[in-house]
């Protein structure tokens, strides 16, 4: 499923790598004059590389008009791109099909590398080398693979030494799905990697073709014999096909690698710390201790700092939610906040609590994928009455466990809601009931206790109102408003949970589930009073939430009612995560009267101000 812009590309590059393939094997089945291995190895290799092997089957293969292969394909550069074809094409299919293998088993990084490395040497020395090579190069079986083994080492160390680091640092970077085979992402990469290992590997090759140690590019006509031997130079040495090429024998061991035991023990030793660096150097980047079960498809924040020993559940906490996790969508007019009726069952008022994956509008033109009760941000409002037993049913639709914490309440232990701590977690696709008499009245709210930092962050929260058992205890106003604030990351399409982490700071704010403009506004009389319930149902900032118009009255905190002494007058209360502030204002003068947070990127819209403002703020009308 498209979840980022590299989705798009991907899909039109893969296009692209199938119309160049389906090419490349109709054109090297009907009309190249090739042996049959090397029609094989191109056809590969540009399924692998997609149009960029194209382009080398063109340039380098492709007989440009009938009796003209044997001509074309001469200069070194050519027979080297041969070679390095013949190469990639095996080493690259054991590779990949390794690293299938080792996603599907949940290996770590580091191992999936050296399992991938003997792969490819193996497919390449035991498969492409010495058995498609046989009839070509003669001899035994065995004496091709002792023939193919050094040739096979320098080619695939160099081949490793550009795959290891791209595929290392793009499958453990920002967009995890790189290591799952069942993302588009996955073959992505893959095509990448093999694209730098054909490069890292060209020079190699091209000198091991000079030095006749490799086959280069071949002819063979359609009466089963070969064309003229190739002859090609480098550096004033001129390579004769063997006679296996030519067609004069079947013993291909007769070539002689025309190459001193020094200037092979360099090159050795030269490809194989290519091929430590390009193992071993992406470690001091990513935790090459994971696998991709540990981070499950993650795709993290644009700028997030990670390292070698972040870990695979710190980035499952941090990552985006997946677009295809969405089970409802709700409406652009949908609110938050509703109040949810209870049914009386034996004297217990009963309520049905769901969590699930919706996609949220918090703006006309802003949807942000959340975490939600019964489909809405904020949560549905329960509201009850002090001595009241309550019953609270919560079934789990998330695709991870979580719990439900009733805040400031005092409640049994068991019914407190902290994952593996007071409670086994609820798993997806189970359920859980809280039951407990309300002893406080107050203004409260109920949110997730399992990974709170991530839940939480996307819209795992709901108010929870209870009244005094005397109504004559309550201070009352004309009009009553719930304010519950969130703190909202959305980039590139996705929404991830904001923190205060480096790439990880919100860009969007919202006061019961809606930015500015998009925000309630309360109509009212001049000389009417309304309490404002602030709830900081947000993780991260302290929001000095201020009321134009006038100042208010706090009435209570965190859901204990000041006594009358102890009330004051302010226009500006810091509300920080988890707290709690009832405060009475009256609309003295007629006109709209901002409620907003007083730091001013908080009333911004990633960044822009919308008719005067965004994000936290909201107005009071008084006529």
């Amino acid at each position: 499923m498209i979840a980022q812009p590299i989705d798009y590309f991907l899909i039109v590059w893969f296009a692209l790598a199938l119309g160049s393939t389906a090419y490349v094997a109709w054109d090297q089945f009907r009309h190249n004059p090739e042996p049959v291995v090397m029609k094989w190895g191109f056809v590969l290799v540009t399924l692998y590389m997609g149009p960029i092997g194209l382009l080398l089957y063109v340039m380098a293969d492709k007989e440009p008009h009938p009796g003209q292969h044997e001509a074309f394909i001469k200069p070194l550069w050519k027979q080297g791109a041969g070679s390095t074809i013949h190469c990639v094409a095996g080493d690259a299919t054991g590779i990949i099909l390794a690293a299938v293998i080792t996603a599907a088993l949940g290996l770590p990084m580091w191992l999936d590398l050296i399992v991938e490395y003997l792969a490819g040497f193996a497919f390449g020395l035991f498969i492409f080398q010495s058995l498609f090579m046989k009839n070509m190069m003669g001899g035994t079986y065995m004496e091709n693979v002792k023939k193919s083994f050094i040739p096979e080492f320098i080619s695939m160390n160099a081949m490793m030494a550009g795959m290891a680091p791209v595929m290392s640092l793009l499958m453990m970077g920002r967009d995890m799905r790189a290591m799952d085979p069942t993302e588009l992402i996955f073959w992505g990469v893959m095509s990448l990697g093999v694209v730098a290992g054909f490069a890292i590997a060209y020079p190699v090759n091209v000198w091991m073709v000079s030095r006749k140690m490799k086959h280069g590019l071949m002819t063979r006509r359609g009466d089963g014999k070969h064309g003229a031997p190739a002859t090609s130079s480098a550096h004033g040495n001129h390579h004769s096909a063997s006679p296996a090429e030519s067609g004069m024998g079947h013993a291909g061991h007769a070539m002689q690698p025309d190459v001193t035991k020094p200037q092979l023990a360099a090159v050795c030793m030269t490809t194989l710390l290519m091929l430590a660096g390009g193992m071993t150097v992406p470690a001091l980047f990513v935790n090459m201790t994971l696998s991709a079960r540990d981070v499950g498809g993650a795709i993290m924040p644009p700028g997030m700092i990670m390292g070698w020993d972040t870990p695979g559940e710190a980035m499952k906490d941090m990552a985006a939610i997946h677009p295809r996790l969405v089970t409802r969508e709700a409406g652009a007019i949908a609110r938050g906040d509703s109040p949810l009726e209870p049914t009386l069952k034996d004297g217990v008022k009963v309520f049905e609590l769901e969590t699930g994956v919706a996609r949220w509008s918090i703006l006309p033109d802003v949807k942000v994928e959340a975490y939600a009760f019964n489909g809405q941000v904020p949560g549905p409002r329960l509201r009850v009455t002090e001595g009241d037993k309550v019953r609270i049913r919560v079934t789990n639709r998330l695709p991870e466990s979580t719990t439900v914490h009733w805040h400031g309440l005092i409640v049994p232990n068991e019914m407190d809601g902290p994952a593996k701590i007071t409670q086994p977690p609820i798993p997806p696709g189970g359920s859980y009931t809280y039951e407990f008499t309300t002893g406080q009245p107050g203004t409260f709210f109920y949110h997730t206790h399992d990974h709170a930092d991530r839940q939480q962050a996307l819209g795992l929260y709901g108010a929870l109102i209870i009244d005094p058992r005397n109504p004559a205890q309550e201070l009352n106003a004309d009009k009553e408003y719930v304010i519950q604030l969130q703190e909202w990351l959305k980039r590139e399409g996705l929404t991830y949970p904001a923190m205060l982490m480096e790439g990880a700071l919100p860009n969007y704010f919202t006061i019961n589930g809606k930015a500015y403009p998009e925000t309630e506004t309360i109509n009212m009389r001049v000389g009417e009073t309304i309490k404002l319930r602030f709830i900081g149902s947000h993780n991260n900032f302290v929001h000095p939430m201020h009321v134009h118009g006038g100042p208010f009255t706090v009435v209570a905190r965190d859901g204990y009612p000041l006594a009358e002494a102890a009330r004051f007058e302010a226009d500006t209360v810091n509300v920080g995560p988890g707290q709690r502030y009832d405060v009475i204002w009256k609309a003295r003068n007629p006109g709209k009267w901002v409620v907003h947070c007083h730091i001013p990127h908080h009333t911004t819209n990633n960044n822009v101000e919308h008719q005067g403002g965004g994000g936290l703020t909201m107005i009071l009308a008084a006529s």
